[in-house]
């Protein structure tokens, strides 16, 4: 089975989680006869392709004529004709364009062009627009290449999933990471939430990855539940542990890691860490990330008088993060919303005790893993506390935590993930 896969970013260049079970799907789809072509907007040339084939898209120029353009955007968005969905090309086609589609969609003359476009890579000020200049390449990208089904991951590339089915009439899976409910809460952007509907239900079948997030897209995006299917992630057993890693302290550690934003429950974190130093002192707390909440949580700590006992680490980048683990007693994940986690899986991995929201997915696999509310900070203090104190309570988590991790592998969930390929592909056919 050949498989077209869109994703938006590919290990080593890492911004979050997407990346991570991107790569680690692949590796367990090769496993099981799958081959990849896998897209991101920008490639560097040092990603891993042992796996898949990976392709730039700013490497591949998109061929048309202004009607076809018009007839392709048409399908893609229902926005304003001037949107900053619209992608740039030049000032006389985007003129053209734009003019004629506010007019009456009336093709009064027809220019052909070949046009490439230049991403950023990440997450930039300009991510809608490279979100559309995406989608059109990914129309020549179809059109070049054979291939059974389309995997599109996540609202960045599910334009560039529906212009692939249009071009090449292949069915198409979309990979439901997290939902803009799960990132903005109920102050949603109306533009990501519109683009979210859109793949879904353009999409032949979606995939989840928790329960939780299946009823999301379910209740709030008005989706067929025989539609949508969910595989849990999984957990990367290729990489190595680090084995000497020189603490410097002989004071306990516990840990956050991940966005410093909103969904990941930063500031529950900080309250939880203030009431475990008011019962001992000696332990550290380490907050591993970056977001738009981390001078908020700075502030906090300061005003609390806890920042002798709180360290902030930054973004963390490859290796970095199994260190990070190497070095913790606990692990903390008091996120809000989180539709997996793959961190918890990480710690676990790594012989460190967890503690995660009861508001994640992750929670529907894991059972030697302590489940708190995410705003219930007492509790979280009162299992940070025990972890510490109890060397007997750290012991039985670490044995039964490594015993259920073990089981949660990538080539179970890529198994999955092929039978939604052969399901969609055998619907098309019908």
């Amino acid at each position: 089975m050949k498989v077209l896969m869109f994703g938006w970013e590919f290990p080593p260049h890492v911004a979050g989680g997407l990346a991570t079970a991107c790569y680690g799907l692949t590796k367990g789809l090769a496993k099981h006869n799958v081959d990849m072509i896998f897209v991101v907007p920008k490639a560097y040339g040092d990603e891993d392709q042992q796996n898949a084939r990976v392709v730039g898209a700013e490497d591949v120029a998109f061929e048309g004529s202004t009607s076809e353009l018009e007839e392709l955007w048409k399908h893609l968005v229902y926005f304003e004709a001037n949107s900053c969905l619209l992608p740039y090309l030049t000032p006389e086609e985007f003129e053209t364009v734009t003019e004629r589609t506010v007019r009456n969609g009336a093709i009064t003359h027809t220019s052909h062009f070949a046009r490439r476009f230049k991403f950023a890579g990440g997450y930039g000020k300009n991510l809608m627009n490279e979100v559309a200049q995406y989608a059109l390449l990914a129309h020549t990208i179809a059109r070049q290449n054979e291939f059974d089904v389309i995997h599109a991951h996540d609202w960045l590339t599910y334009l560039a999933g529906i212009s692939a089915k249009k071009a090449s009439g292949k069915p198409l899976v979309i990979h439901v990471h997290a939902t803009e409910f799960d990132r903005s809460g109920e102050n949603v952007n109306q533009v990501v939430y519109d683009i979210e509907r859109r793949g879904m239900e353009e999409a032949n079948l979606i995939i989840t990855v928790s329960n939780l997030t299946r009823n999301i897209v379910i209740s709030r995006y008005g989706i067929a539940p025989e539609k949508v299917i969910t595989v849990h992630n999984a957990v990367d057993f290729n990489t190595s542990n680090p084995d000497d890693v020189k603490r410097g302290t002989d004071e306990k550690i516990v840990t956050f890691l991940g966005r410093v934003t909103y969904q990941k429950g930063p500031e529950y974190f900080v309250e939880a860490a203030n009431k475990v130093l008011k019962r001992c002192s000696n332990v550290r707390f380490v907050m591993a990330g970056s977001g738009d909440m981390l001078n908020r949580m700075i502030r906090r700590v300061a005003k609390l008088g806890i920042a002798d006992r709180f360290h902030f680490t930054g973004f963390l980048h490859g290796a970095d993060v199994p260190h990070m683990f190497a070095l913790s007693d606990v692990y903390v994940m008091p996120s809000v919303s989180e539709p997996f986690g793959i961190s918890p899986l990480e710690a676990m991995r790594a012989h460190v005790p967890t503690i995660i929201s009861k508001q994640s997915g992750v929670a529907e696999v894991l059972r030697h893993a302590i489940k708190v509310d995410f705003w219930d900070v007492d509790a979280m203090a009162d299992a940070i506390y025990g972890i510490l104190q109890y060397p007997a309570l750290t012991k039985m988590f670490i044995r039964l935590g490594d015993r259920e991790v073990e089981s949660l592998k990538w080539d179970n969930a890529a198994l999955k993930v092929k039978q939604v390929y052969e399901k969609a592909t055998a619907g098309s056919n019908r």
